[in-house]
């Protein structure tokens, strides 16, 4: 059990390198039980979450080797069980990415359910229903679900929500599947883009990645391939927000601007200004910004909401609002996708930020506030790292527990922001 402790008041300035995309490297680690061949994933983020699917893949019979300290070489050539291990998969949600590619490689996938952040329901009915649709035959209780198929047939699919691992573990499953498999309002997040580019390295036939329909003709067999992770454009967001609130200049190395489009609309409304330099392959935010929140014509309060791709991501609402308790003005936050992701606001509040809690999914903003340091409690990945943003901004000393929710997403975040400037240590948490 560890904590941070973190000295705020100081600019966050320099260069720094986002880690790859935890939200890729989940599904695409998953879909390396596809194949009975060698698979090699570049830029893999070493946070918590990678490490659990590693000892899962492990567990199930595969053998992995970090090549260095982003680089990973995972080989499964056969599979010595379909139950995958309980006290593994209930430490992270992604555990539920197993079942598309164990049907698809064994015809059955016992899992328990999967952990994860608490931050409102998440549902499976997307999943269940999906495989369903391919021929799966689906069992669950309290304590397991059991996905069973003798054959998986491509099938015309529409989902009732365009759920990002639905998305995934149905496009796995569908890749093998015999037929073709249509899935239409499916996710198109760069995540999932992500993963379908790799799964066609890997001889798969999927057309019309980036949209809300995706076409899958199965394969007989897929093989073994290498695959780039992209930048963690979360972890972007992120930074970004971090610099503009402590008032450094920041460049943040290694972006795709494609994947950042929304995120910077947003961060224009909270009156944060960003530049793109060297081919649009660098985020620039300038030092020493006067934050003023962006009034919609007329002068009427804006509003920020999330919704799937392409618009703005519930995974950086949490950062948002902390961006918007140092920005001059008045917003409303509608957080439309889970229950649960604003209660972290309780600690901002105490810090001294001025927020109205309207309802589980509604909180109005009003900047600037002065915030003091405090005793945190990270609880979940997203709001943890919000509220390591704010004691970076805060006067005095902070203390956050239950880091390991920062690290399930951000890896050696204490790291880059001591090279960033940052008064930030990693302490063990006295008995």
């Amino acid at each position: 059990m560890e904590k941070f402790v973190i000295e705020g008041g100081q600019p966050i300035s320099g260069r720094v390198r986002p880690s790859g995309s935890k939200n890729e490297a989940l599904p695409v680690l998953a879909a390396t039980l596809l194949t009975d061949e060698e698979v090699v994933l570049k830029n893999v983020p070493k946070i918590a979450d990678v490490l659990v699917m590693l000892e899962v893949i492990a567990d199930l019979g595969g053998t992995y080797e970090w090549i260095n300290d982003t680089d990973v070489k995972i080989h499964t050539k056969q599979v010595n069980s379909t139950k995958l291990n309980a006290e593994l998969c209930t430490k992270i949600r992604a555990s539920i990415l197993f079942a598309g590619a164990m049907l698809a490689r064994e015809g059955r996938c016992e899992l328990p359910p999967p952990g994860g952040d608490v931050i409102g329901r998440r549902r499976l009915d997307s999943h269940v229903l999906g495989f369903q649709a391919l021929g799966a035959h689906v069992e669950f209780s309290a304590h397991e679900f059991v996905f069973e198929a003798k054959k998986l047939i491509g099938t015309e699919i529409f989902m009732d929500e365009a759920s990002v691992t639905a998305t995934e573990n149905i496009v796995m499953a569908a890749a093998v599947a015999k037929g073709t498999t249509i899935i239409r309002n499916a996710a198109c997040e760069p995540h999932v883009q992500g993963l379908c580019n790799m799964l066609n390295k890997m001889g798969a036939q999927i057309s019309g990645i980036g949209t809300n329909i995706l076409t899958i003709k199965g394969a007989k067999g897929l093989w073994g391939c290498e695959h780039e992770i992209g930048p963690d454009y979360l972890e972007v967001g992120s930074f970004a927000g971090l610099a503009a609130v402590t008032g450094g200049e920041l460049t943040i190395e290694g972006v795709r601007a494609e994947d950042l489009r929304m995120i910077r609309l947003v961060f224009e409304k909270l009156g944060v200004e960003t530049k793109f330099k060297k081919n649009n392959t660098e985020l620039f935010i300038p030092g020493n910004q006067t934050l003023k929140v962006v009034d919609d014509i007329g002068g009427t309060i804006p509003k920020v909401d999330d919704a799937p791709w392409p618009a703005f991501p519930t995974d950086l609402m949490s950062i948002a609002i902390t961006v918007a308790t140092q920005s001059q003005g008045t917003v409303l936050f509608f957080e439309k996708m889970f229950e649960g992701r604003m209660f972290f606001v309780d600690s901002l509040i105490a810090m001294g930020a001025r927020i109205i809690f309207c309802d589980p999914h509604r909180v109005v903003v009003v900047g600037p506030s002065q915030l003091y340091g405090s005793t945190l409690e990270s609880p979940d990945v997203r709001a943890g790292m919000a509220l390591l943003i704010a004691a970076l901004t805060a006067q005095g000393t902070s203390t956050i527990y239950n880091i390991r929710q920062i690290d399930r997403g951000y890896a050696g975040v204490d790291e880059k922001l001591r090279a960033l400037g940052a008064n930030i240590q990693r302490l063990p948490v006295d008995d």
